[in-house]
């Protein structure tokens, strides 16, 4: 494949994101399947490393929602959140996972939006609930372990296993893994493991109009390429990502109101599944990156002006 200076627009876009993408696990070094002992361990020690203003460090160390009128702050990956809501535990079609980490926190809209969709997945989708992973800290901004973004209230991981018929006891829900979907070879989706209601669930969020994003594996956007029929427009928003194998990441658009909430470009107006897709499996895209130092950890000022005052209020 030619060089960046010479490769097609979609193709340099797509690098970008694999990049963009590496770095964010490299930075973080978390495993969303990491179970409660490793989690806690890791904390301890990226916590030794940080300096005491860093902004994951203050965020990370609130247990608990700023009581203010509900608003999302800044971007994806550099806000904060006012006014979070928690995620019950527990509903009719929903469990929340790995409840050490208090995680469970985002916008009303975001909350309100994962409590439909477990609603309706069953009916439209044949899924008989949703076992939900990390949406963000109680006043959101960054995080001690994992997740560039997840940092404005507004996305929400949903693991790619069906919820079982009973219910987790919390020690399991902190340390079951999710099923991987993907084959060994990462070429496409493991078909011993991906069904149906795989699809007819990735189709059905990403059908909603609130959705801006929906992150999935370079895999499993090929499975659901080959596989739709009739309309394709909801392809456009499932972005393929690197990870992304156990769980899809749902990204809402920025809340009506939250004026200092700043959106991510459209995706392009198409279905994805064309050259940009196949990028992904190219030798380009799977040769190993030479490793670049992380960027500093991100300070409170580098925030929105907001953050100091949801952090600082009781």
């Amino acid at each position: 494949m030619p060089g960046a200076i010479r490769m097609p627009f979609i193709l340099q876009s797509a690098a970008a994101a694999a990049l963009l993408a590496l770095s964010m696990l490299a930075v973080t070094g978390a495993s969303a399947q990491d179970t409660a002992a490793q989690e806690a361990k890791r904390r301890q020690e990226v916590a030794k490393s940080l300096p005491p203003d860093a902004a994951r460090r203050l965020f990370g160390q609130v247990n608990t929602p700023s009581p203010a009128p509900a608003q999302a702050y800044g971007f994806y990956s550099k806000g904060c959140v006012a006014g979070a809501v928690e995620l019950p535990a527990d509903g009719d079609t929903w469990q929340v996972m790995r409840p050490s980490r208090n995680r469970a926190f985002g916008h009303p809209n975001l909350i309100a939006f994962v409590q439909d969709i477990a609603a309706s997945a069953p009916a439209a989708a044949g899924w008989p609930g949703l076992l939900v992973g990390d949406i963000g800290q109680p006043r959101g901004g960054p995080m001690l372990t994992g997740h560039a973004s997840h940092q404005i209230g507004i996305d929400a991981d949903i693991w790619l296993t069906p919820s079982p018929a009973r219910r987790y006891t919390r020690q399991e829900r902190d340390n079951v893994s999710a099923v991987n979907v993907v084959a060994r070879d990462w070429n496409d989706i493991d078909p011993a493991r991906w069904t149906g209601a795989h699809h007819r669930l990735l189709r059905h969020v990403a059908s909603q109009p609130q959705v801006a994003r929906l992150f999935v594996n370079p895999a499993i956007k090929k499975a659901l390429c080959r596989e739709a029929t009739g309309d394709r427009a909801w392809l456009g928003k499932v972005r393929p990502t690197a990870g992304h194998n156990y769980h899809f990441h749902i990204r809402l658009a920025c809340p009506g109101g939250s004026a200092a909430c700043r959106n991510q470009d459209p995706p392009p107006a198409n279905d994805g599944c064309g050259a940009e897709l196949d990028w992904w499996f190219s030798e380009e895209a799977r040769r190993p990156k030479k490793p670049t130092p992380p960027p500093p950890p991100l300070k409170l000022s580098d925030l929105p002006a907001q953050c100091a005052a949801v952090l600082a209020a009781p």
